[in-house]
């Protein structure tokens, strides 16, 4: 992951931080930094290091608060693409972020109810002959997990929906004069398409984990 931050720094400084600042510009960097500042959190305490049973709970904890951060940050970025890419529709913008809000709120009270109870979740220590490491130990059911999946599963069809449905308009209404589709507007969506298909891929991961189905 380092090494494809490196890649493409190059390019990052040339139209990012040479640039007039934005709010896209903001959430870019936010997205980029706080993700790679969490993968390494995960890479030390996932066995880079030995990190005790009460460091670990806490760490553990911060690192699921910091996935749902990154997770509003992510998606206010798809809401603000949308919104750039069906001429900065004003009504359109208001009914995302108007939808997306209780999806906040939701996904602050799960992470209070699932990971700030010690009777809900809890670190182990395990001690083999060979290493010691401590894990996740998950101590209730998987609805909660699930009931909070079904809203931003929904959430993340609708904006897929949306972008190929933007997209489809694009490609009729350059089809119709002869033009070539616009390839930022196909990036986009692609990129839309994508995200979509890895958080439903985290949230089926996160009902598994929750429900100790074995994988």
């Amino acid at each position: 992951m380092s090494y494809e931050y490196l890649l493409l720094l190059d390019k990052e400084v040339r139209y990012v931080w040479k640039r007039p600042w934005s709010l896209m510009s903001c959430l870019y960097l936010i997205v980029r930094y706080f993700g790679l500042f969490l993968a390494l959190l995960c890479g030390f305490w996932g066995g880079l290091l030995y990190i005790s049973e009460s460091v670990s709970y806490d760490l553990v904890v911060l690192i699921e608060w910091g996935f749902s951060v990154y997770f509003w940050f992510a998606e206010a970025i798809l809401i603000w693409r949308l919104y750039a890419i069906c001429d900065q529709s004003k009504l359109l913008l208001y009914v995302l972020v108007g939808l997306f809000l209780p999806i906040v709120a939701l996904s602050i009270g799960t992470d209070i109810y699932l990971y700030s109870r010690h009777s809900a979740f809890s670190v182990k220590e395990i001690i083999t002959p060979n290493a010691k490491y401590c894990t996740l130990s998950f101590n209730i059911g998987p609805m909660p997990a699930i009931y909070t999946s079904i809203p931003i599963v929904c959430y993340d069809i609708l904006l897929v929906v949306l972008a190929a449905a933007i997209l489809v308009r694009h490609l009729k209404e350059r089809r119709g004069i002869q033009m070539r589709a616009n390839s930022y507007m196909i990036l986009i969506v692609r990129y839309h398409i994508l995200y979509f298909a890895l958080n439903l891929t985290n949230q089926i991961l996160l009902v598994i984990l929750w429900a100790h189905i074995p994988v």
